[in-house]
C-alpha cells in the first residue's frame, strides 16, 4: 500500500462486507512483500487471514492472486485505504489480531509529496490503531523502520576497501540498539517515526496491545523491488535483465540485509508473547553476521549470474545512513527469536525464486521483465 491511486478494477476485490465465522487475522498491506508471507504463514496453519490492501503498489495484485489461488476462501480479500477510517473499521471490528505493514515506503516519494506521505504513514497508522480500539481491542504489531534514528551522523566510521566500519566495537561487534536516540529525518522519517510512538502510546494510554518491530533491510521471494524499496531484489531483477543498477553514493553502505523467512518468524514470534510485550519497540535486521555492503552484494549478484553487473554512479540521497546493522538482542531475549537464514544463502534462494517466477509467468499478463540465467 502506498500513496498512490489505488489502481483495483477487479469486481471480485470490491471491499467486502466481512462476516467470518470465526475470527481472523488481519494483515494490513497484506498484498505486499512481507506481509504476504506473515499471511501465508498463517494460511498454511489453517487460520483464516484478512487481506486489507488497496492495491496501489505496482504488482501486488500478483501476491493476492498468489494467496488466494493457494488458499481459496480462507483468504479474504478487503480492498480498502488505510486512509479511509470509515472503510477500514468494519474489517477490523472482528480481527483476532492485526499486522500493519501497509506504508508510503520510499523517502524520494516523502520528498516530493510530504503530505501524503503524512495521510498514508502517520494518519492511516492512528485509523489503524483507532479502529482496533473501538472494536475488540485485538494486537497491533507494526512495521517500523531503523530510518526514525535518523542518519547517525556522529557514528564515526573508517573507510575500508568495500565497507563503511565503525570505529566503536561495541557497535561493531553487536549494532545498534533500541537505546539509540530517535532522530527523525526527511518526511518519510517523519511520518514513520509519528506512527511508531503512536503505536507504543496506545499501549500506555489505552493499555491496547500493540508492539512495534523497526526494521532493516529485508528481502526474499515475492519481492518485486524498486530502486526506491527493496534494494537487494531490485539489484537482482535488474542484474538477470542485463541491465544498469544506479548507486547512489560509493556503494560501501552497509546494512544488515534479513531473509523474509526470518522477519515472518519474528513477528509471530512477538505475537505470540504479546500479552507480556505490549507496548515495546525491537530492532529487527540480519544482525552483524548478516552486515554487507551494496558492493559486497553486488558482488554476490555476479557471482550468481556468472558475468559483470553495470553500475551508474549518482549522488548520495537525503537521510541516508551509512552504516546500520540492528542489534537484536533484545528482541532474542524476549521471544528467543535469532536471524538463521545466512545472506549469501538467502540471496541465492531469492535468485532462485525469481528465475522460477519467470518461468511461471513468461505467458500470463503478469509476466515480470525478462530474465536470464
Amino acid at each position: 500500500m502506498s500513496d498512490r491511486t489505488p489502481h483495483n478494477t477487479r469486481p471480485d476485490l470490491a471491499a467486502p462486507a466481512l462476516a467470518l465465522k470465526a475470527k481472523a487475522i488481519v494483515v494490513v498491506g497484506g498484498s505486499g512483500f512481507i506481509g504476504c508471507n506473515l499471511a501465508d504463514s498463517f494460511l498454511q496453519e489453517g487460520e483464516d487471514v484478512v487481506i486489507l490492501d488497496n492495491l496501489s503498489r505496482a504488482g501486488v495484485e500478483r501476491n493476492l492472486d498468489w494467496l488466494v489461488g493457494n488458499h481459496g476462501r480462507s483468504v479474504h480479500p478487503a480492498i480498502a485505504d488505510i486512509r479511509d477510517l470509515t472503510a477500514i473499521e468494519p474489517v477490523l471490528k472482528d480481527a483476532k489480531a492485526v499486522f500493519h505493514f501497509a506504508a508510503q515506503t520510499a523517502v524520494t516519494t516523502s520528498l516530493q509529496r510530504p503530505i501524503e506521505d503524512f495521510e498514508t504513514n502517520a494518519r492511516g497508522t492512528l485509523n489503524i490503531l483507532e479502529a482496533a480500539r473501538r472494536y475488540g481491542r485485538p494486537p497491533v504489531i507494526f512495521a517500523s523502520t531503523n530510518k526514525v534514528y535518523g542518519t547517525l551522523e556522529e557514528m564515526r566510521l573508517r573507510e575500508a576497501r568495500n565497507r563503511y566500519v565503525p570505529a566503536d566495537e561495541a557497535v561493531r561487534s553487536l549494532g545498534v540498539s533500541e537505546t539509540q536516540p530517535l532522530d527523525l529525518r526527511t518526511p518519510y522519517g517523519c511520518s514513520k517515526g509519528v506512527a511508531d510512538q503512536y503505536v507504543l502510546d496506545y499501549a500506555r494510554s489505552y493499555g491496547l496491545a500493540t508492539a512495534v518491530l523497526r526494521m532493516s533491510c529485508v528481502y526474499g521471494p515475492r519481492q518485486f523491488g524498486t530502486e526506491d524499496q527493496g534494494w537487494v531484489a531490485h539489484f537482482l531483477i535488474r542484474a538477470l535483465a542485463g541491465e544498469p543498477i544506479s548507486i547512489y553514493g560509493d556503494g560501501k553502505q552497509v546494512r544488515d540485509i534479513l531473509h523474509v523467512g526470518d522477519a515472518v518468524a519474528a513477528y509471530r514470534a512477538v505475537l505470540k508473547s504479546i500479552d507480556r510485550l505490549g507496548g515495546c519497540a525491537f530492532n529487527l535486521g540480519g544482525g552483524p553476521v548478516n552486515a554487507v555492503s551494496l558492493n559486497e552484494v553486488l558482488h554476490e549478484i555476479e557471482l550468481l549470474t556468472n558475468r559483470p553487473v553495470a553500475t551508474v554512479g549518482s549522488d548520495w540521497r537525503a537521510g541516508d545512513q551509512l552504516f546500520f546493522v540492528a542489534d537484536t538482542r533484545a528482541l532474542q531475549k524476549a521471544v528467543g527469536w535469532k536471524a538463521r537464514m545466512d545472506w549469501r544463502r538467502g540471496l541465492r534462494d531469492l535468485h532462485a525464486w525469481l528465475i522460477k517466477e519467470w518461468t511461471e509467468a513468461s505467458a500470463s499478463k503478469h509476466s515480470p521483465r525478462r530474465v536470464s540465467a
